[in-house]
């Protein structure tokens, strides 16, 4: 009867079954089996079809649940990202006296994690040593994750030496922890030293790289891989595509396409996302669409995608149409969906249609305006000189505490659009809030150039030795074109291009050219010489 009462427990679909199970189980005298309770928990635990509610019922009930009992449980709450309840799973545990094991600390230790409680972390890490898991490689894994997200790299570091046993998964993880602090050096480091390199560790290391907008070296790597004969994941591809599309780098980006077929991998979401982010960066609108269009699903950073991609080519109509299938499909747009839209509806020359956008995100959406939104209508105000308009906006932005950054992105909307249109008052009070805001050479910049073109020479002048007093540098402007397949970057003021010479001479026949261009036209509309002057020296 037992085992019968068992086999019904193990074919059971759904909770009604399940439930049947469970009271056959009782009446056979099998309510308090470890086993039996421990299936039963598993079926609930599970994160599609179970019923955690009815299995924590269950569980508050045993009275002396054993170890594979409470992990079942720890794991189900992290599942479903209820991280405090297997905190409180796990505190029960040792009232009854019962020690965690390696699977339990890395369930509690990844809900630590996810809470970014690193305090609380630190006191299980603690527990973890009492009981002997120093170098349990499980456990310590956990911690590196664990110490990565919060930064504590000194910590991470002597977790990791600790470890008996370096497996693929440490070296992926440490990788991890590294890039996402930015120390690419040392990421590429522990890359070097990974005596067993899989494509985790791989695809660990590329996407460090592109998350690093070290995107040369991501290309570098990835071909180094293939060579190496590890074949790529998604996860891969899709930073490698990440690179491509900051890059320009339409032919490798094409290939990757084609080698995505070739290997017969499914495009998801994530995939077909990347490779529209790519296509639409690189200018090729008709092939991102036709990626979106073979895509069976949408989630909506793929639809916010494709209708970025509409609007950093500015084909206004397009994205608004887009937009209009996007709420027709049941998809929900979100904040980001609109900073597409008013930058669409900016180079458009749509600003009407933007302000109806504005009403619809605050009154249909219940989307609150962040400072993002108001650089994009600052911008689409100013392109429609509407500049009195805009700066009203600006003077009447709410200000959010410690979110200086974002309220600077407004202002700099602002600067630029007063600098395109000459008003030098209102620049003038744009850079003074904006360098109260942030220490970027992007105002001084602006301003400058602004005195320049009214011709306020000694302004410009003024603004720039203050620049250099302040110890703020301008960063160097880069750029890069894709020929033949290899991308060639390209960084103001270095001069390592190893066909620099050849390129200067080009520029000096285009220089000359134009330069005789803008000499005939300033001739012809007789501007004054300073402009003039200032024109030709730029």
């Amino acid at each position: 009867m037992s085992s019968r009462c068992l086999h019904l427990l193990e074919k059971s679909k759904n909770l009604t079954q399940l439930k049947r199970a469970h009271a056959l189980i009782i009446t056979c005298g099998l309510g308090r089996n470890s086993f039996a309770l421990s299936r039963i928990l598993a079926f609930c635990s599970h994160p599609f079809h179970g019923a955690l509610s009815y299995g924590y019922t269950i569980f508050k009930r045993i009275e002396n649940p054993t170890i594979c009992i409470c992990n079942t449980m720890i794991k189900a709450f992290l599942l479903k990202d209820e991280n405090n309840r297997a905190i409180e799973v796990y505190k029960s545990m040792l009232r009854y006296g019962l020690n965690p094991d390696n699977y339990t600390l890395p369930y509690v230790l990844k809900a630590c994690s996810n809470m970014k409680s690193l305090n609380l972390g630190r006191l299980i890490h603690g527990h973890g040593l009492k009981l002997g898991f120093a170098s349990d490689n499980f456990v310590g894994n956990t911690l590196i994750a664990l110490y990565s997200a919060s930064d504590e790299m000194g910590a991470v570091k002597l977790v990791f030496d600790e470890i008996s046993w370096h497996c693929v998964v440490s070296y992926t993880v440490l990788i991890c922890g590294y890039a996402k602090k930015g120390d690419v050096y040392s990421a590429r480091l522990v890359f070097d030293e990974a005596p067993f390199k899989d494509r985790g560790v791989w695809g660990a290391m590329i996407s460090g790289y592109v998350q690093n907008n070290c995107f040369k070296e991501g290309l570098k790597l990835f071909r180094l891989m293939q060579l190496s004969g590890v074949n790529p994941d998604e996860a891969s591809f899709v930073s490698i595509l990440c690179a491509c599309a900051h890059l320009g780098a339409l032919e490798i980006g094409r290939w990757i396409h084609r080698y995505v077929d070739k290997v017969k991998m499914p495009v998801g979401v994530k995939l077909g996302t990347a490779l529209i982010d790519m296509y639409s960066k690189c200018g090729c609108l008709d092939l991102a669409e036709k990626v979106f269009d073979k895509m069976p699903e949408r989630d909506v950073i793929c639809w916010n995608t494709m209708i970025s991609g509409y609007a950093m080519n500015g084909d206004g109509e397009s994205t608004l149409r887009s937009f209009d299938e996007m709420q027709k499909s049941g998809v929900e747009p979100d904040g980001v969906t609109f900073i597409s839209l008013f930058t669409a509806c900016s180079h458009s020359n749509m600003a009407h249609e933007g302000i109806h956008l504005l009403h619809v995100m605050c009154n249909v959406y219940g989307i609150e305006p962040r400072n993002e939104h108001y650089g994009c209508i600052i911008d689409l105000l100013c392109r429609a000189r509407l500049v009195e308009e805009a700066d009203a906006i600006v003077q009447r932005m709410p200000i959010i505490v410690g979110s200086t950054c974002e309220e600077a992105i407004a202002w700099r909307a602002l600067l630029s659009a007063c600098c395109s249109y000459g008003d030098v008052n209102m620049a003038e009070a744009a850079a003074e809030r904006l360098v109260k805001l942030e220490r970027h050479s992007g105002a001084y910049v602006l301003l400058s150039n602004v005195y320049a073109v009214a011709g306020r020479h000694d302004e410009a002048r003024r603004v720039r030795k203050m620049m250099k007093r302040r110890g703020v540098e301008k960063t160097p402007g880069c750029s890069s074109v894709e020929i033949n397949g290899v991308v060639h970057e390209f960084i103001a003021g270095e001069k390592t291009h190893l066909q620099m010479d050849e390129i200067f001479q080009i520029v000096e026949v285009v220089r000359k050219h134009l330069g005789w261009i803008w000499i005939e036209e300033f001739e012809i509309y007789n501007n004054c010489p300073e402009i003039n002057g200032h024109a030709l020296m730029n």
